[in-house]
């Protein structure tokens, strides 16, 4: 095995006595593009709902959640899917929260949520985790579709034209502050008070 890798390091790093520098140039870009392409394919199908979805801890519990929500069924028909929520739109934000999700996979192989009651177990350091996350970007994936320049007050109720206008143009509050629970069940927040 030594012998092998010996062998193919000697060959990669000697000068090439077949091809030119402009045909090796031309093939590491080809490979290059390739590679990228595979990539940042791979990378849009792990953000499909298909994907989320696919394992029982997210279907049987979060996703459940969400088709009973304005966000998953409403007059416009426009839908939220998770990635929507859950994963940044620009490129270096999105590769850092795909990093950070390979805690997920840690916790897939190990039944950290496998269950309904170890997901409910769980579901307030969950929570509070995605709250941090939505409260540190500003809510950056609720302003992807919400943006508090094209508001409408006169067709908002009251109560909520006035928080509105107030926090978020303001710069005082963000989107999470106020609507915690929009897609998903609220946890027991009485339990993070006691802690």
């Amino acid at each position: 095995m030594f012998d092998l890798i010996k062998r193919y390091w000697k060959t990669i790093t000697r000068p090439s006595a077949y091809y030119s520098l402009g045909f090796l140039t031309l093939g590491g870009f080809v490979a290059g593009v390739v590679f990228w392409g595979a990539f940042n394919t791979a990378l849009e199908l792990t953000n499909t709902e298909t994907f989320c979805t696919g394992c029982h801890e997210m279907r049987d519990n979060v996703y459940q959640e969400l088709q009973t929500t304005i966000h998953f069924t409403n007059r416009s028909g426009v839908r939220a899917k998770c990635s929507d929520c859950h994963v940044p739109h620009n490129w270096t934000t999105k590769i850092a929260r795909k990093m950070q999700a390979s805690k997920e996979v840690w916790g897939k192989i190990f039944g950290t949520i496998s269950t309904r009651e170890k997901f409910l177990d769980k579901r307030l350091e969950l929570a509070q985790h995605e709250w941090a996350r939505f409260k540190a970007n500003d809510s950056l994936e609720c302003r992807n579709c919400h943006d508090y320049g094209s508001m409408d007050f006169t067709r908002q109720s009251p109560r909520a034209a006035e928080m509105h206008s107030t926090y978020l143009a303001n710069k005082e509050k963000t989107c999470i502050d106020c609507h915690k629970g929009i897609a998903h069940h609220l946890p027991d927040v009485a339990k993070a008070k006691e802690q």
